[in-house]
């Protein structure tokens, strides 16, 4: 069997998505709008990056949020 078993510790990746996390918190208890702002700006970031990919894996209210449910660049 492959994968990755729940006992493991997390990844690279886990681990930078989990201090993601801790810092828009600490962010959002400062001023939520602000945190609104900054990922829906990193979404457009990561989206133009992607060729206009990224908008097609969101859920339609965070594709709202950030501004990629206009037309594509």
């Amino acid at each position: 069997m492959t994968g990755v078993a729940p006992s493991d510790p997390p990844g690279t990746t886990d681990h930078d998505a989990i201090e993601l996390v801790a810092q828009l918190r600490e962010l959002a208890g400062a001023d939520p709008a602000e945190v609104r702002k900054v990922v829906a700006e990193v979404l457009g970031a990561l989206d133009r990056a992607a060729g206009g990919a990224l908008r097609d894996q969101l859920p339609a209210t965070i594709r709202a949020d950030a501004g990629l449910d206009t037309a594509r660049n």
